[in-house]
């Protein structure tokens, strides 16, 4: 079978379109017959950085399609079940699987191998899909949906909260302004591209704001007033930014480091303004259950632009130089 794989760290230009070998499904296993695999930075991380043990190495994380066979002890899904994949691995034993939620667990780790004609999954993993929710739209929840939706969970976020999201045009600032406004939130989001801004106020954004100077952030976001819940997949400099126009009591979750791995904050502001910093990775099964039934009742994950398997390297060129909007969604 066909798959994109990586054979040494480098750029999109490094990924590769070769055969490799077809899978066979174990006991408790299910092969899928991927129709749609959508890309995170945590890919092009993988590309650029380099990954453990020999290649080739077949990314991909967002895994949607149908159910091609099961091994032994499979009674979760059988052959022609149209399926997504929650990407989560966990030991199921250690303190942090025994208490909940998994996510959290100790040896926590991802899948990877969706960018391929056929995936081999741990059949437990997998969630049907109603009619209603095509695989396309399917494969853009698991990673960037599951995760602002977790990280809505983690800040309590309601009904009339006001939300911060810097950053809000990458895939999970797009995920965290739609799901802040289905639930009633009301957005803040930033951006360097004035046409991504306005593509996102068509999906719910509520306040625009073009900058990626964190001072003339700051400022526009203070003429709007306190925010309740600042949802920060930056990191980095925007970890301080984020404290301050915080409102005191409010929450900010932290999920990602493309800004930067390292931030500082003023700890007086933190303990004398009772506010809250958490940090928080993916989601769980249940949460991404809760998306697929959301997407079968309306809501709509954006999708910016489609691709063949044999044109995986230019949709890693895409999400490197930032030109796309919403997830992109490879088709093996």
């Amino acid at each position: 079978m066909r798959a994109a794989v990586f054979s040494d760290a480098g750029g999109p230009e490094a990924v590769e379109i070769r055969d490799v070998a077809e899978p066979t499904p174990g006991p408790g296993e299910a092969v899928v017959r991927v129709e749609a695999c959508a890309l995170n930075h945590h890919d092009l991380w993988i590309l650029e950085e380099g990954f453990e043990g020999d290649g080739p190495f077949v990314p991909g994380v967002d895994v949607a399609g149908v159910v091609d066979a099961v091994g032994d002890d499979v009674e979760r899904v059988a052959p022609g079940d149209r399926v997504v994949l929650c990407p989560n691995e966990t030991c199921g034993s250690c303190r942090y699987c025994r208490e909940g939620p998994e996510n959290t667990c100790a040896e926590y780790g991802i899948y990877h191998g969706g960018l391929a004609e056929r995936a081999l999954v741990n059949a437990d993993r997998l969630l049907h899909l109603p009619a209603s929710v095509s695989t396309t739209a399917a494969a853009a929840l698991p990673v960037s949906y599951m995760t602002a939706w977790r990280m809505l969970q983690r800040a309590d976020a309601g009904l009339g909260d006001r939300v911060f999201v810097p950053g809000a045009t990458g895939g999970v600032g797009v995920a965290a302004v739609q799901l802040v406004d289905a639930t009633g939130g009301r957005t803040i989001g930033t951006s360097r591209s004035s046409e991504k801004l306005a593509r996102l106020e068509g999906v719910g954004l509520d306040h625009a704001i073009e900058s990626d100077d964190v001072d003339e952030i700051r400022t526009a976001v203070e003429e709007l007033g306190e925010v309740d819940v600042v949802l920060n997949h930056l990191g980095g400099e925007f970890v301080g930014l984020g404290m301050d126009v915080l409102r005191r009591t409010g929450t900010m979750v932290v999920c990602g480091r493309t800004a930067g791995s390292t931030a500082s904050l003023d700890v007086s502001d933190l303990f004398w303004n009772h506010k809250r910093l958490v940090g928080s990775t993916m989601g769980t099964q249940g949460d991404l259950a809760t998306l697929v039934e959301m997407a079968a009742n309306g809501l709509e994950p954006v999708v910016g632009a489609e691709y063949p398997l044999a044109d995986t390297a230019r949709a890693f060129a895409d999400m490197h130089d930032r030109s796309a909007f919403g997830k992109l969604v490879v088709h093996p």
